[in-house]
Parts: C-alpha cells; sequence; structure tokens
C-alpha cells in the first residue's frame, strides 16, 4: 500500500485539558513504539477521519510532526465515546520499515451467490471477518478478497487455507482449518432448535395464562352465586324486596 500522508503538531496539553484541543477540532494522540519516548502530537480531526478512511488499521501512514520530524506510523488505537460515537484519542504505532509486523486484515465478500440465495433456500454465512498477517510494513495489504461464486452447494465453505495472496511477502497467522464463509441452509439446524424452543415456551406461557383466567373466571362466578344466595336468604327473612328502595318490606299482616 502506498503512504499516506497526515500533519501532526507537537502537544503539550495534557489530561482533562485535552477538551479544549477538541473544542478547536484537534484530537489528542501520541506516537509510541520504536522510539525512544512517547511523543505526544495532536492531529486534525477532519485529516485524520480522511486518512483513517484511506488507510484502515493496515495502511503506513507518514506522520510529519512540525517541519522536521517524518514517522512511519500504523494507527493502532483509536478510542470512541461511547455515548457520542466520537473520536477521543489516537495511538500512532512507529514501525522500523526492515521488521516485520502482526496486524489484522480484513476479509471482503465479492461475487454473487448460487440461485439458491436468491430464492432464499440457502444463505451466505461469513464467519471469519478478519485475520491475523505478519508482513513488513511496506508489504501489508488493505485486505483479502473472497470470491463466494465458487459456494454452489450446502456445506460448500472457504477455509484460511483457501485464500489467495502472495505468501511470499504475507503470513496468514490465523490457523489454516477455520472456516471463512460457507453456504448454508436458510435455516440451521440450531435455528430450527431454537424456534422450536421459542414457540414451546410461547405455547406454555398461553396456558398458564388461560388457566389463570379461568382459575379467576370461576372464583368470580363462584363469589357472584355467594352474593344471591346471601341477598335470597335476606329476602326470605325480611320479607320481600322493593325493587325501588332494594330493602326488605315489612312481611303484612292478615
Amino acid at each position: 500500500m502506498d503512504k499516506i500522508a497526515l500533519k501532526a503538531k507537537d502537544r503539550t496539553i495534557l489530561g482533562k485539558k485535552v477538551k479544549n484541543l477538541r473544542k478547536e477540532g484537534y484530537l489528542p494522540a501520541h506516537v509510541y513504539g520504536n522510539t525512544k519516548e512517547v511523543e505526544h502530537v495532536s492531529v486534525s480531526l477532519a485529516d485524520f477521519k480522511r486518512v483513517f478512511s484511506q488507510a484502515g488499521e493496515t495502511g503506513l501512514v507518514d506522520l510529519k510532526i512540525g517541519e522536521d520530524r517524518t514517522r512511519p506510523v500504523l494507527i493502532k488505537e483509536v478510542d470512541i465515546d461511547p455515548v457520542s460515537d466520537g473520536i477521543l484519542h489516537v495511538g500512532f504505532y512507529q514501525v522500523n520499515l526492515k521488521e516485520k509486523v502482526t496486524v489484522p486484515v480484513p476479509i471482503i465478500l465479492i461475487g454473487e451467490g448460487p440461485e439458491s440465495v436468491k430464492m432464499g433456500e440457502t444463505v451466505v454465512l461469513q464467519t471469519l471477518s478478519e485475520v491475523q498477517v505478519e508482513a513488513l510494513p511496506t508489504d501489508l495489504i488493505e485486505n483479502i478478497e473472497v470470491n463466494i461464486e465458487t459456494l454452489k452447494e450446502i456445506g460448500d465453505a472457504i477455509t484460511v487455507a483457501d485464500l489467495t495472496y502472495d505468501r511470499s511477502k504475507l503470513t496468514v497467522l490465523t490457523e489454516p482449518e477455520e472456516v471463512v464463509v460457507k453456504l448454508d441452509n436458510a435455516v440451521t439446524e440450531e435455528m430450527k432448535a431454537l424456534l422450536e424452543e421459542q414457540a414451546a415456551e410461547a405455547e406454555a406461557a398461553t396456558e398458564a395464562a388461560e388457566s389463570v383466567e379461568g382459575e379467576e373466571a370461576a372464583e368470580a362466578g363462584s363469589e357472584e352465586k355467594t352474593e344471591e344466595e346471601i341477598a335470597a336468604g335476606e329476602s326470605a327473612e325480611g320479607g320481600e324486596v322493593n325493587k325501588e328502595t332494594e330493602k326488605p318490606q315489612e312481611a303484612k299482616s292478615e
């Protein structure tokens, strides 16, 4: 990958005061690795976003600090605010161009799946999104492409061993038998079992609710019957009930 330039300035503001840098559109950062000591710098937020979108974690960046220093670095640490998703801090790892480094390289799927995918009968499952790669900084690649058009039947899979890359420059450290992508049923056996379990739980919950409702209805009916019996008893003892006043009338003497 070609190196990308990014300007930086020496930073003397540390601690909580760095929030003032962010208000001015700058990111606090530091450079570590093949240096005698950690260098504290700041970079333009807008410039960093542009560079990070191009370089990612595998692209070499020429970090130009001031007017007289240039550091070949990789973007290793990007701290994100969990609330705002804004970038809080950046760590640049200075590399020795003659020494190999280990970085995660993304796996990108290309091509179209079989007709069964379009019909909804099968699904392409990517089980590995990146692999660990060892290489010289200048030999690092942006990503590894995997063509899924080779997947034809359910169970067909592409493993790490099947990946295409320059083996004379890159060493993939991820286990070769690990599956990167495979063709599977649209509803897997695991998913079927989960759906059946959820259906059984829902049915049990419905039956329990119906049972409770039945008990409550029976109790309500029993209470109503008891009230009617009490009213009938009071009527028998006190004479007829006046429908207007709903009070028992005295029995007439003949």
